[in-house]
């Protein structure tokens, strides 16, 4: 996993500081990363258009135009000048090359976005808004200096943003980038260092983004032994089986010994999974709440609260009153998952407080690290395009998600995953990232239409994982 930081200014300030580095120095080196990206991905006499603002954002677009001036047919928009110290002393070196300054859009092979860098708080004026919008109809392979013009230090668009076919950011890896609200407008992510690396640069951080490498699957290795080796998960059916009949499916496949649905007797459950009416005794993990409905069979709610077996809380749970008891379970492994829909229930139920979706949205980050400071033995994870998993201070990121994913049942493969995980004995932040991350990871392996992925799909996905190299 990689760090994560809300802002970098703290370790640009480091290096002023401790490394007697130059504001000067990084900025060579921030737009040499750019450089360096172009050369080795386009021809040389290849068209670059670069578009600066009139800070030192502007000022790394002018020096990349210079350090790639010569080799590449090179021009330099400046739509409304230039302002800091350093963005006029970059165009006073320019000016001595013969750099090509234009006065309006050219048409481009490349496309360097320059305009505004990280830390953005205000809304883009009418003007800038324009611009953006004419850079964004513009053909050629566009790229973002630090972070797309118009995102924001929370990643939502200010109303809008630049749109970049990857992001080229500086010194390490920003929150805002991977914010749900970024992801259409930031591309592909390349951070390049500014002078040192990045273990030097770098602070300790509690945010952190997830990687490939970082899943832990639950291959089985030693030889000795049977299905009571790997656990049993007890999922509770009610108004909906097939989502338990999903998250029992998914549970077997990512490796559980044993799955047993607890609910009414069906004749519908495949031949894998078994059943019964009450907790089996050998019960080592309960996911409990996708399809459940709102009317809860007392019997069986208490039977669940009454032990103190890890549990996955999913769907439903979010919107009745109950998620207070198995909240106050504090010396209980608990992973909840929740949508943006049911996170705002369930912080109107705890917190008596309405949010909006979209306000949510916004403030992803925000709300988990609030829940979190609550409820810090909890592991919460908030579903989205770029799910956060957190668990008291810490925040991990899965950047991984498909829209694929956006079809009932996805979920309900999700706790499937995460109840088999802690069956089998892996702690309650473990079983959620390596969940997550195994789910984004089938998805991507999935070879139909984008809009034809089943949850029975990805099911069947999560047996390729250990074909993969993912370690590497």
């Amino acid at each position: 996993m990689q760090n994560l930081y809300e802002s970098c200014y703290h370790l640009d300030k480091r290096c002023y500081q401790e490394y007697n580095l130059t504001e000067d120095i990084l900025m060579e080196h921030a737009s040499l990363g750019m450089a360096k990206y172009i050369q080795a991905n386009f021809a040389p006499d290849s068209t670059l258009l670069i578009v600066a603002g009139v800070g030192n954002n502007g000022a790394d677009g002018i020096v990349l135009a210079r350090q790639l001036f010569g080799e590449y047919r090179v021009r330099l928009y400046l739509p409304f000048g230039v302002k800091s110290t350093m963005a006029k002393t970059q165009y006073q070196r320019i000016k001595q090359l013969g750099v090509t300054v234009v006065d309006t859009l050219i048409k481009s092979d490349i496309i360097v976005d320059a305009l505004f860098g990280a830390g953005l708080s205000r809304g883009l004026d009418t003007p800038t808004q324009t611009l953006i919008q004419e850079i964004n109809h513009l053909q050629g392979f566009k790229i973002a200096c630090d972070t797309p013009t118009g995102i924001s230090q929370d990643g939502t668009p200010l109303p809008l943003a630049f749109q970049a076919d990857i992001t080229i950011t500086m010194g390490a890896l920003k929150e805002s980038l991977y914010a749900d609200s970024a992801k259409e407008f930031v591309g592909e992510i390349l951070c390049v260092d500014l002078g040192v690396a990045r273990k030097l640069y770098e602070l300790p951080t509690e945010t952190y983004l997830l990687e490939t490498k970082d899943i832990k699957l639950p291959s089985r290795i030693d030889q000795t032994t049977h299905k009571g080796s790997f656990g049993h998960l007890a999922v509770f059916s009610g108004n909906k089986e097939g989502a338990s009949i999903l998250s029992a499916m998914a549970s077997l496949r990512f490796g559980v010994g044993l799955t047993t649905i607890v609910g009414e007797p069906s004749s519908q459950l495949p031949y894998s999974i078994m059943q019964d009416s009450k907790l089996p005794y050998n019960t080592t993990a309960i996911a409990f709440g996708m399809g459940f409905g709102t009317e809860y069979d007392n019997y069986r709610v208490q039977s669940i609260l009454n032990s103190n077996i890890p549990i996955i809380l999913d769907a439903d749970i979010f919107y009745t009153p109950l998620i207070k008891d198995f909240l106050q379970q504090t010396q209980r492994a608990i992973v909840l998952t929740p949508h943006p829909k049911e996170f705002v229930s369930l912080w109107k139920i705890l917190f008596d407080k309405e949010i909006t979706v979209s306000f949510l949205q916004a403030n992803r980050l925000k709300f988990v690290r609030q829940f979190c400071s609550h409820y810090p033995e909890v592991t919460l994870i908030l579903k989205g395009a770029n799910s956060i998993i957190a668990q008291d201070k810490r925040c991990y990121i899965n950047p991984l998600g498909s829209s694929k994913l956006s079809k009932g049942g996805s979920g309900d493969v999700l706790s499937g995953l995460i109840g088999a995980l802690l069956a089998q004995g892996y702690s309650s932040i473990d079983s959620a990232i390596s969940a997550s991350l195994a789910l984004t990871l089938a998805t991507q392996q999935y070879r139909g239409s984008s809009y034809a992925m089943l949850p029975t799909d990805v099911i069947k996905e999560i047996e390729k994982l250990e074909e993969r190299d993912l370690y590497s």
